[in-house]
């Protein structure tokens, strides 16, 4: 069972922490509490708020982010993890050369659709509304796993 669920992408200002938020509102759609899930960055840009069209996007779908601040990956929060989830296959990989203890922990968020999640930072919100729908998407293939 995956517990303690961890979001990763590069700077925990755009795409974790998007995921994070539809994550949690569609396991408290689905009265699923026993999850405990988290984002952070592999280079966050620790202390920042999400981004305000991250934000934007996010309540459009009546889901309040604007209280994230980014956080920096370490070990503690991998090991503790049963679950991380990525945006691209390079993050995958940044964790598992790292902490190769990771290994069979780690998929991307789009592993089932056999897609990766770009990063939309500093780019056009609709840029931002495309990556969201493609998290969104990621999260209900993985409901039906957790």
């Amino acid at each position: 069972m995956f517990t303690n669920i961890l979001l990763v992408c590069v700077g925990n200002i755009c795409r974790s922490p998007m995921a994070e938020g539809l994550l949690k509102h569609h396991l408290a759609q689905s009265a699923q509490t026993r999850h405990f899930v988290t984002s952070a960055g592999l280079n966050a840009l620790v202390g920042h708020k999400a981004d305000e069209k991250a934000c934007h996007v996010l309540m459009q779908k009546g889901i309040d982010i604007s209280s994230h601040r980014a956080c920096q990956l370490n070990s503690v929060m991998v090991r503790k993890a049963d679950l991380i989830l990525v945006m691209e296959t390079s993050h995958k990989k940044a964790i598992e050369d790292n902490e190769p203890g990771a290994r069979g922990k780690v998929f991307r968020l789009g592993e089932w659709g056999k897609f990766e999640i770009a990063d939309p930072y500093q780019k056009d919100l609709s840029i931002f509304e495309d990556s969201a729908l493609l998290i969104e998407q990621g999260i209900n293939q993985w409901l039906t796993k957790l």
